[in-house]
């Protein structure tokens, strides 16, 4: 039985690496769609793709009871009913909607894969810090060391000669990060009432909605060049949404949250491959430094050291007993 567990964790583990992996190559195509259409109907094409891709996934993961197990297993049944899915689907959709468009925007203004992703990637350090200010979660001294850390690291990455010549894009990449660590505490206080897919479906169809009304709006529709762009827009909406969510949900699993999420954090890695090796993008050595001192900020901010010394405990008294 140990040994099955232990397959499971491993193909999970696999299937979590590749989603890391598609999530990083997404700015490599958010990049190179900047190039043909705007940050607003770029959003709005590759939203309606992901929704549209998730419809099958739906139906698939429903019949084989997928979803449905997975939201027994939670602490919290749904008692909400459709309009309570309706209403916090339309929630953490505007939310999403907020963070994904000036993610957006901020890859159109730095124009590299590798920076906008570890600059969003501080997202994960951001939410400790956003569950203390506003949840009253406690954090621990590594949750600390992990935003100096990745504050740091943000700084030389971003800031040049002063932090007068901080860029207006690495400052939009920031507020997206905020969205997106806001966005993960809502799905963490709401997420177990419903079925996880059903929610992503209907979060996905209201930023698709918000970002097509907003594309009329600025008068920015232009078919001509999302032609130009099609493959970038496909891997974006049906690879990064579709595809690595239903890895990330069938991983999820058979892997721990805690390591889970250690290893979806190497998307940041992967944007920064993916950019040097689709786009030819190149660092200095003080933007590499930074980095590396960002990717290491997101690691200690998911290390719990209560639970890690009492697993350590637990491991040695075992040995103890067999000895």
């Amino acid at each position: 039985m140990r040994e099955n567990e232990h397959q499971h964790r491993i193909v999970g583990s696999v299937l979590l690496l590749l989603t890391s992996l598609i999530w990083g190559f997404a700015f490599v195509s958010q990049v190179q769609g900047m190039q043909s259409v705007s940050p607003m109907f770029f959003n709005a094409v590759r939203f309606t793709l992901g929704a549209v891709s998730l419809i099958p996934v739906l139906v698939v993961l429903s019949r084989l009871g997928v979803g449905r197990t997975m939201q027994s297993q939670q602490s919290q049944p749904d008692h909400a009913g459709p309009g309570g899915l309706a209403c916090w689907s339309a929630v953490c959709g505007l939310i999403l909607w907020a963070g994904a468009t000036s993610q957006q925007y901020g890859v159109q203004l730095s124009m590299s894969a590798g920076h906008s992703g570890f600059v969003t990637a501080l997202y994960i350090v951001l939410v400790p810090v956003l569950g203390f200010l506003f949840l009253h979660r406690r954090i621990h001294l590594l949750t600390v060391l992990a935003i100096i850390v990745s504050i740091v690291g943000f700084y030389l990455l971003c800031v040049t000669d002063s932090i007068r010549n901080i860029g207006v894009g690495d400052l939009v990449l920031l507020a997206s990060a905020v969205l997106y660590a806001t966005h993960i505490l809502v799905i963490d206080r709401v997420g177990s009432r419903f079925n996880p897919i059903m929610l992503s479906l209907g979060q996905y169809l209201v930023v698709s909605l918000l970002s097509w009304v907003a594309t009329l709006a600025l008068h920015q529709v232009d078919w001509r060049g999302a032609l130009a762009c099609a493959g970038a827009l496909a891997y974006a909406g049906v690879m990064s949404v579709g595809v690595a969510y239903t890895l990330q949900v069938v991983g999820q699993r058979y892997v721990p949250p805690s390591q889970a999420s250690m290893i979806m954090s190497l998307e940041s890695f992967f944007s920064a491959v993916g950019g040097a090796l689709i786009l030819h993008e190149t660092m200095s050595g003080r933007g590499y430094a930074g980095c590396a001192m960002i990717f290491l900020g997101t690691i200690l901010a998911q290390i719990d050291p209560e639970r890690l010394l009492g697993r350590l405990f637990q491991d040695g008294s075992q040995q103890k007993t067999i000895e």
